[in-house]
């Protein structure tokens, strides 16, 4: 289904494959642009039928922030017709988004339909008056007319997420009471009108893409009785694809992190394509070409939008059409290194291909000189940079101590929300058979290994730190791996030692079901109805050291839902805590000088973890001995950091 061609007005897609829109923080400056071009070129190459850029602004007040992307000059003209023309090069299509940021733009001369401040954002918005929204009409339609002469197949118009035209259509955001007002009607002018000027200012073949919100998750957003009312006119105002929106960036519902399940949003497509004829795309949480077809086979949309998996592996859609989907480097959900990056103003990355993003600056070259290599550990380090390595050409040996690879990510898998670890996992197995790794399981490094290879990679991982909380009466502290691996017994009620993200895993594992269902993540969050009570009996306290704020730490988009879960499973937080002894009695902490006994019978430390460097001393090795991960460094290791250090040390090999 994914390989079939989809025919439009005037136009045809090669495929069902649309690479969605996402900022890559490439956007920004004439020094980026061959960047940005290689960027675009390889997920052409890898066969997508249709790539929408990042948003671009129409006007000045529309830009997300002040130093942000806008298109609107024979400047823009000049420095995009490269990005098209890498695209039409390989065969594929590409559409400019247009997106007004509303309320959302982040500086002092925002705009909305009226004057209601976001709470994501210190800026008021002023509002519009009559001629600005004229104006800004007029805007979108020269962008996209100058977005033709450069070479775009489209636009796509960014009418979802809570940016300006969504502002207008939502009740929550729009208390005018003239004729962009008021009425459904009046609501949704703008976004016709839009369309409209669009259109007319475009050739025929030109696609116009309109990005609708079918769920805002805010109050007083627009009703599905109303989304449809909205879908039918703009289809009638020359919309060619509806593309579906998924909730305001304010709404405190996860649409596209890990722990929401895979084709979650499946239905708001099918609402779509159930009242117009034109194509409608599917999103958010769809990373496999399995799902992606389903979704098709039952007629839910006519086309798949993928943006994080094709930051994961540029070459998904050939990859899937020569049936080696077993290739695929799976998205995980994670959001470490794509937006996460972008909401710090880094760019935009991924924690299972660090070389998306950096095309340019990380190339993996052939080796000149093929050496024999030695990697020690089957981690996410260990995996990862044996692969780099045999990619270059060189013969490549892994051994690991234990009966089993993975390392970290067995652990990582376990965790509700987190199940996609497991493909991840799977596909450096894969790849390790496939490249001709030689993998010896149940070997320890010995020194005497040394004279028989040119380099040594030592990526032996990490361990759990240990607590030295006083125990009695037989009791012990339980590590986190111990309890993932659920090789010890919980009691009903547990206090968590530590407020990072091992300590939140370990919330979500202790409460959270695993392979969570659509209907009850629905249930949890409120999606469309009542939020449903958690049912979790066992009392959970979470404790840490610092004081402040829990989770200080987390991803910047993610760290807000770890939160909400705990909060959600009403699990007791208490921080400046000094851990003095474990027994029958309880667990004994001293809090601002004084003692207390919390009524707790299972103690786990998640406190961090240590270097396993126990083979070597990484502080005198010789230059051909490398140390990658976290036996580089523990602190704050995580896959992402693992696989890049693989990636730089293998380019140095």
């Amino acid at each position: 289904m994914l390989e079939q061609k989809l025919k439009l007005k005037n136009s045809e897609l090669r495929n069902r494959l649309v690479m969605g829109s996402m900022h890559t923080g490439l956007e920004e400056g004439w020094h980026n642009r061959k960047r940005l071009r290689a960027f675009y070129e390889e997920r052409a190459k890898g066969g997508v039928g249709l790539i929408i850029t990042g948003g671009y602004s129409p006007n000045i007040r529309g830009k997300l922030t002040p130093v942000a992307s806008s298109f609107n000059s024979r400047y823009d003209v000049i420095k995009h017709k490269a990005y098209t023309d890498a695209v039409h090069q390989h065969q594929g299509k590409i559409c400019l988004q247009l997106l007004h940021a509303g309320r959302y733009a982040y500086h002092p001369f925002n705009v909305g339909p009226s004057k209601i401040k976001a709470p994501i954002n210190p800026y008021t918005p002023k509002s519009m008056s009559i001629s600005m929204i004229k104006s800004t009409i007029k805007d979108f339609a020269k962008s996209a007319y100058m977005a033709e002469k450069a070479g775009y197949d489209g636009v796509e118009i960014m009418g979802s997420e809570g940016y300006l035209i969504n502002e207008f259509m939502a009740p929550h955001t729009n208390h005018r009471t003239d004729e962009y007002g008021g009425t459904l009607e009046n609501r949704m002018r703008l976004a016709i009108d839009i369309v409209k000027a669009v259109r007319a200012r475009v050739s025929s073949k030109f696609i116009i893409v309109f990005r609708l919100s079918v769920m805002d998750l805010v109050p007083n957003g627009s009703t599905s009785e109303e989304v449809t009312v909205q879908a039918k006119a703009l289809e009638v105002a020359g919309a060619d694809i509806l593309n579906t929106g998924i909730g305001w960036h304010e709404a405190r519902v996860p649409t596209i992190a890990s722990m929401v399940p895979p084709g979650a949003f499946r239905e708001a497509s099918k609402r779509l394509k159930d009242v117009v004829d034109i194509p409608v795309v599917a999103v958010n949480r769809i990373n496999t070409p399995e799902l992606a077809n389903n979704i098709l086979e039952k007629g839910e949309a006519d086309l798949i939008s993928m943006a994080r998996p094709l930051l994961a592996d540029p070459e998904f859609f050939n990859k899937y059409a020569e049936n080696k989907s077993e290739q695929i480097n799976i998205c995980i959900g994670c959001n470490q290194g794509c937006l996460d990056h972008v909401f710090k103003g880094k760019r935009a990355t991924c924690l299972v291909n660090p070389q998306a993003g950096f095309e340019l600056d990380y190339p993996l070259e052939q080796a000149s000189s093929p050496k024999d290599v030695l990697v020690v550990g089957a981690g996410p380090a260990g995996l990862s940079v044996s692969c780099y390595l045999a990619k270059k050409g060189h013969t490549v040996t892994l051994i690991d101590k234990n009966q089993h690879a993975g390392g970290q990510f067995n652990l990582a898998m376990r965790i509700p929300g987190k199940e996609d670890f497991k493909l991840a996992l799977k596909y450096f197995l894969n790849e390790v058979t496939r490249l001709g790794v030689k993998m010896e399981l149940g070997t320890p490094y010995r020194k005497d290994m040394d004279a028989d290879y040119d380099d040594i990679v030592f990526a032996t991982g990490v361990s759990p730190r240990m607590s030295k909380i006083e125990c009695n009466d037989g009791k012990r502290v339980f590590a986190y791996d111990e309890v993932i691996r659920k090789e010890v017994e919980l009691g009903e009620k547990v206090a968590i030692l530590g407020a990072g993200g091992i300590g939140f895993d370990m919330v979500a594992f202790l409460t959270e079901p695993e392979n969570q269902s659509i209907e009850d993540f629905k249930g949890q969050w409120g999606i469309e109805q009542p939020v449903v009570p958690s049912s979790e009996q066992r009392k959970i306290f979470m404790l840490k050291r610092s004081a402040g704020r829990f989770g200080a730490g987390l991803g910047k988009t993610t760290g807000w839902i770890h939160r909400a879960v705990a909060k959600h499973h009403q699990v007791e937080q208490i921080s400046g805590c000094e851990y003095v002894s474990f027994s029958n009695n309880g667990l004994v902490v001293r809090i601002d000088g004084k003692e207390h006994t919390l009524d707790v019978d299972t103690v786990i430390a998640c406190i961090g973890q240590t270097s396993n460097e126990t083979d070597f001393d990484k502080e005198s090795l010789p230059s051909n001995h490398h140390v990658i991960g976290g036996a580089l460094l523990a602190s704050a290791i995580d896959a992402k950091r693992a696989i890049y250090e693989a990636l730089q040390v293998a380019r140095k090999i």
